[in-house]
C-alpha cells in the first residue's frame, strides 16, 4: 500500500489547516504549495467536516489528493510534529511508523537482566543497514516490536535497546538468547515507500506456529494466536504483522489463520527458521481496531 493510494471516503474531505492568516489554495498547485506549506510552516491535514475550528482552511481537489494524503500521514504518525509550530524537522530525517518491510536480520550480542525491581532487560544486538542514519533515541522494530536505541557503537556495528516488563510479558522478546536471529527495521522516514502496511510496532500478542508445511517452493504457516480475541481483526486478504513481516492472510477460522511465504521472502526474514511450537509477535491492521471504536461511540 503507498502513500499516494490513499484517498478520503466519499462523505469526507480533506481539509488543511496552517499557521498562516489566509486561505491555502492546494487545487492550484498542489506540488508548490503543498511543498511551501508542508515543510515550512508544517501544515496539518485532517479529514472531515468540522473545519470552522481551523484557521487558514481550504478544501483539496482531486488533483491535490496526493499532497493531501502525504500531509494526512505527516500529521497522525509524526506525533513529534506540531501544527502550531512555525519550523519543524526536515522530511528526510523524521521518521514515523514501520512498514514491516524487514530490512535484515541481525543476532542477539548480549542480554543484560537489569538490576530493577521491575525486572527490565538490556539488549545488545548486531546489526549493518539498520545503523545506517540511526541516531540515539530513533526507534527500531525488533520482530515487529517498537524499541528505542539507547546506545550505539558505530565500530562494533551493535546497539542497544531497553525492554520493559511488559514488553518482556507481551512479546517473543524474552525468549531469546545470545546468539538468536532477530527481524530488524528502521522506523519509516516520512518520505520513504511504504512496501508492507502501516505497522505500529506495538505488539498485541503472540502466536504458536501450530503447523508448517511446504507447497513447491512456499512455505504455509499455520498460526494459533495466544489470545484468540485478535482474530476478530484478521480477514482474508488482510495484512498482518508476523515477527514485524508484513503477510497476506490466507485463511481465518474461529481459531488460527494461515499465510504463505514465497521464496524471496524466506530468505530475508526469520520465520522459515521456526519449528511448529514456537512463538511468533502478531500485529493486526490498525484499521480494524478504529473502525470497531468508532461504530461502538456511534452506538
Amino acid at each position: 500500500m503507498g502513500m499516494d493510494r490513499i484517498t478520503p471516503a466519499p462523505e469526507s474531505a480533506f481539509v488543511v489547516a496552517a499557521p498562516t492568516a489566509g486561505p491555502i489554495d492546494l487545487s492550484a498547485s498542489a506540488t508548490r504549495q503543498s511543498r511551501r506549506y508542508g515543510t515550512q510552516a508544517c501544515a496539518t491535514v485532517f479529514v472531515g467536516s468540522a473545519t470552522s475550528r481551523f484557521r487558514g482552511v481550504a478544501r483539496v481537489g482531486r488533483k491535490a489528493q496526493k499532497a493531501a494524503s502525504r500531509h494526512f500521514l505527516y500529521h497522525n504518525f509524526l506525533p513529534n510534529v506540531s501544527s502550531s509550530s512555525s519550523t519543524c524537522r526536515s522530511q528526510s530525517t523524521v521518521r514515523m511508523m514501520f512498514t514491516g518491510i524487514v530490512e535484515e536480520i541481525g543476532q542477539v550480542e548480549a542480554i543484560v537482566n537489569l538490576d530493577s525491581e521491575e525486572g527490565g532487560v538490556e539488549m545488545t544486538l548486531k546489526a549493518g543497514v539498520t545503523l545506517e542514519r540511526t541516531q540515539l533515541g530513533d526507534s527500531i522494530a525488533v520482530n515487529g516490536t517498537c524499541l528505542t536505541v539507547t546506545h550505539i557503537d558505530a565500530v562494533a556495528q551493535t546497539f542497544k535497546v531497553g525492554l520493559a516488563p511488559e514488553t518482556l510479558r507481551c512479546t517473543n522478546l524474552g525468549k531469546l538468547k545470545t546468539g538468536s536471529k532477530v527481524n530488524l527495521e528502521r522506523s519509516l522516514a516520512a518520505d520513504g515507500r511504504v512496501g508492507g502496511h502501516f505497522v505500529q510496532g506495538h505488539v498485541d500478542g503472540t502466536g504458536i506456529i501450530q503447523a508448517k508445511r511446504t507447497e513447491k517452493d512456499a512455505i504455509w504457516f499455520t498460526i494459533c494466536p495466544s489470545d484468540r480475541a485478535v482474530l476478530k481483526y484478521v480477514v482474508p486478504k488482510g495484512y498482518i504483522a508476523v515477527d514485524g513481516t508484513s503477510l497476506t492472510v490466507v485463511n481465518v477460522t474461529d481459531t488460527t489463520f494461515d499465510f504463505m511465504m514465497v521464496p524471496y521472502t524466506q530468505e530475508h526474514v526469520i520465520i522459515p527458521s521456526k519449528v511448529e511450537g514456537e512463538l511468533v509477535n502478531l500485529e493486526v491492521d490498525i484499521t480494524g481496531k478504529y473502525i470497531e471504536k468508532f461504530l461502538s461511540w456511534r452506538d
